[in-house]
This record gives C-alpha cells, sequence and structure tokens, in this order.
C-alpha cells in the first residue's frame, strides 16, 4: 500500500496530524513505539481517522488493478500498514478480495509478509506489487514481480529472486519538484529586510547590503523549513483544495521519507547563516521560526489571532533587517506596516475562503473561517489597507519626512498610488484571483509590477 498503491505512508501522515493537533502527542507516539512499530501503527489509526478518499492513488497502479480484476483474478491488499486504514483503502476502491495487514500484534513487513502470503497461496503461488528494497523478501516468494517504479539496482536485485513480469513507470520527483517544495518563491517576501536600508537612503552602502543579502538567505532557509512543516501537518486540507492539492508533497510526488531529513538540514543552515550578523539577528530568527512553529501546529486555526501572526511574520522580517544594519526602524515605518501586513494577511484568507466557495458551496471554509465570515473579512482587511495609506501621508507631513526628503510634496503620489494598489488587491481577492501570498502576488502580477515602478520613480525623485 504505502509508496507503491498510495504515493505517501500513511503511519507518517498520521504521525504530523496528530502532532498538529497536539504537539505532546509525540511524548505519547514515543511511548507507542517502545511497544513495537505495530502498537504505534495501530495508535494512529485510531487516533487520527485518516480520510483515504483524498490520499494520492497512482494511477498508473490503478489501471493495473482494474485490469486484473476485470481478468476475474484475485487481488488481495498485502501491506505492513494497519489493518484499519487497509480496509478503509479497500472499501473506498473496491478492487480487493481480501486484506492481510498489520495488528496489534504483528507487523506485516519483509519476511513477516512473506510467510504470511506464502501460508496463505504457497510458494511461488503469487505475484507481488511493489516498489522498495523492503519488498524483496516477499519476492522471493512470488511467481513473478510486478514493480512499480525503483532504480536500475532495486531491478537487478529483484530479477536475482523473481521473473518481474511488469515495470509500471510513477512519477518520480525531479529537481524542480524539490524546489517547488521549498517554496522558493516565497523567499521574495524577504526582500521586506532590505526595507531599513531603502528608507534610511543607504543602499548604496555596500558593507550594509552584504549584511541583508547574508539576512535574506537565513530568513529563506528557515521559512523554507517551516513551509515543509506547513506542507507535512496539512496534508488532508491541502488535498482538498483546488490549487494546493497539486503540489508537490500533498500530490506524493516528493516522498515523505526525503522531505523529513531536509527540515533539521534547512534550519540549521539557516541558523548557522545568523551567527554571521550581530548577535540580536539570531534572536529574531529565533522568534521568527517559534512563531512559525506555532502558527503551523495549533495557532492558525484561530480566527483573527491567525491573521494578527502574518502580520507580526511580515514584520519580523522588518525587524530583522534593521537588526542586521542596526539601523532603526521609526515608529511611522512600524506602524504603516502593521496595518498593510493586516490588510494583507485578511486577503490571504479572504481568498482562501473564496476559492473554497467554488469547491464546498455554501460549506466551505477556510481555517476558522466560515463563509458566512467573508463579507467581515473584507471590511476589516479593506479598511486595514486604508490606514496603512493614512499612516503615510501623515509621514509625509511629519518633521520626519521633511527631514529626510528634499522635496516631501512628491511624496503625496504615493499614497494615490498604494490606495489605487490596496483596492486592486482586494478587488482581484473578491474575483476569486489571488491565488498567491499577496507578497508574491504584487511580485508577479502585472499592474503591480507598474505600480512598483512607478512608486520607485516617486521615491527617487523626493530624495
Amino acid at each position: 500500500m504505502d509508496g507503491t498503491l498510495i504515493a505517501t505512508d500513511a503511519m507518517v501522515e498520521g504521525a504530523f496530524l496528530m502532532l498538529k493537533r497536539d504537539p505532546l502527542n509525540a511524548a505519547r507516539m514515543i511511548a507507542w513505539l517502545s511497544k513495537g512499530k505495530q502498537r504505534l501503527k495501530a495508535r494512529i489509526a485510531e487516533e487520527t481517522g485518516l480520510d483515504v478518499t483524498h490520499l494520492p492513488y497512482r494511477p498508473q497502479v490503478l489501471e493495473y488493478l482494474q485490469a486484473v480484476h476485470a481478468q476475474g483474478r484475485r487481488i488481495v491488499l498485502a501491506t505492513a500498514g494497519n489493518a484499519r486504514v487497509a480496509h478503509q483503502v479497500a472499501s473506498h476502491l473496491g478492487l480487493f478480495d481480501a486484506v492481510l495487514a498489520s495488528d496489534d500484534d504483528v507487523n506485516l513487513a519483509g519476511e513477516s509478509k512473506r510467510r504470511r502470503l506464502v501460508a496463505e497461496f504457497g510458494e511461488r503461488g503469487f505475484d507481488y506489487v511493489g516498489s522498495a528494497g523492503a519488498d524483496i523478501a516477499v519476492w522471493r516468494s512470488a511467481r513473478s514481480a510486478v514493480l512499480v517504479g525503483g532504480s536500475a539496482g532495486l531491478r537487478r536485485q529483484v530479477a536475482a529472486v523473481t521473473e518481474i513480469g511488469l515495470v509500471i513507470d510513477k512519477n518520480e520527483a525531479t529537481a524542480l519538484d524539490y524546489l517547488r517544495s521549498l517554496r522558493l518563491h516565497h523567499w521574495l517576501k524577504n526582500l521586506l529586510l532590505f526595507t531599513p536600508l531603502i528608507a534610511a537612503h543607504q543602499l548604496g552602502d555596500v558593507p550594509l547590503l552584504a549584511r541583508e543579502v547574508l539576512a535574506f538567505l537565513a530568513f529563506g532557509l528557515c521559512a523554507s523549513s517551516v513551509y515543509l512543516l506547513n506542507d507535512l501537518t496539512d496534508l488532508e486540507a491541502d488535498r482538498h483544495h483546488p490549487h494546493k492539492r497539486d503540489r508537490p508533497i500533498p500530490s506524493g510526488r516528493v516522498p515523505l521519507g526525503l522531505i523529513l531529513p531536509m527540515l533539521p538540514v534547512l534550519m540549521a543552515a539557516g541558523l548557522g547563516l545568523s551567527l554571521m550578523l550581530p548577535a540580536g539577528f539570531l534572536a529574531v530568527v529565533g522568534g521568527y521560526l517559534i512563531l512559525n512553529l506555532a502558527y503551523s501546529l495549533r495557532l492558525k486555526a484561530i480566527p483573527i489571532l491567525d491573521v494578527l501572526i502574518l502580520s507580526v511574520l511580515y514584520t519580523l522580517r522588518l525587524i530583522g533587517g534593521s537588526v542586521a544594519t542596526g539601523i532603526w526602524l521609526s515608529p511611522w515605518l512600524l506602524t504603516f506596516s502593521m496595518f498593510l501586513f493586516l490588510s494583507l494577511a485578511l486577503s490571504k484568507r479572504y481568498a482562501e475562503l473564496m476559492t473554497m466557495r467554488a469547491v464546498e458551496g455554501a460549506r466551505a471554509r477556510a481555517r476558522g473561517y466560515q463563509l458566512d465570515d467573508a463579507e467581515l473579512l473584507a471590511s476589516l482587511g479593506g479598511g486595514a489597507g486604508y490606514i496603512a495609506v493614512l499612516v503615510l501621508a501623515l509621514y509625509i507631513e511629519s518633521g520626519t519626512g521633511h527631514a529626510l526628503y528634499g522635496r516631501p510634496q512628491i511624496l503625496w503620489a504615493l499614497c494615490v498610488l498604494l490606495l489605487y494598489w490596496v483596492s486592486h488587491l482586494w478587488l482581484t481577492a473578491h474575483r476569486k484571483r489571488l491565488h498567491d501570498d499577496p507578497l508574491v502576488f504584487a511580485l508577479r502580477d502585472p499592474v503591480s509590477r507598474i505600480l512598483m515602478v512607478l512608486m520607485a520613480l516617486i521615491y527617487l525623485a523626493a530624495i
């Protein structure tokens, strides 16, 4: 089942679902594992109730099984997975005549599975469909092997113990899939780190710019590690989403077994780079990681608190850029950012709600929000964006604005452009066309790009 019929591991998915519900479940799972892997599988299956209807089934394997089923041959789902999950899968697909699976006492894997199949069907009395080295023990007693994917080395090992009757290709992960799983396009949000340099008119200071580049990389690596964790804890929800279900991890193209070691490696690399910057920067990155982990595991399901946290995570990038360079942020910039980022976070939730309405109708939900909340989210988000424009207008007429800019009156044009962009963002969300993070959308959207160029020209003309 795992890795062959479905492009994932049901036990690993269940484990992350338990961690999402309560991080303290980690202690319970360790206690279960101490009594045997089969006990761990059984308890996770009981606790989580995995939704098998949206698992990433391999279409090529299903086509093969359907063809065999049409021939009238008996098909048995023999898996090391827990019997509860296996029976649910068998019931959903309607292709299997029997199920052999792990229970509280037996982990039906490798040699244990071989003995069980030989007892049921005799030596060389069955064909076996598998995809991994752990299946070689079973193939030793099989009449022929149906190999799903596998390297050339694995094929040689299988050929040494039995005849390979069929090789079924599977969609192997590409380098691009791994890069996409890191969500490198979201690194664009880390350009916020350069805001203190821009606001202080010191973007040409090479040593400070080098620090910001290092900070950009550190934040990016740490953010990617959290995105991976996000995908692992949101697998079920993402598979119900019309766009997120095609991501490399929910779709099963990138194996969970390779994602798990990437998490600590990316996080360690990001923290290691942080040590090369002023001491306070490590504290900012650490705070970003802790808050992001809390958000991923629990807080993103709490309405309103989730968008406030998202706006804080945006703001931490500004603070990180400030600490890395020693250029302190003004209260004006922090106030402006607070309202603008709150508007962006609300637009993200509103857009998710509009997307899910197209899938689930009146029952649509997104995180902790329901469809009836859409109007309120739009009201709060649009208002927050307009308040950010007001703060910018007050800054232009303040003593600070007049001190930093030779022609501050030109900056009034920024208010007009920003007002237009906030309205454009919310109109796009209302029309169900906002499918990215709002900042990523801004860097991809042609209208937003034109506005950003105009804003940059106005900024330069006002200096």
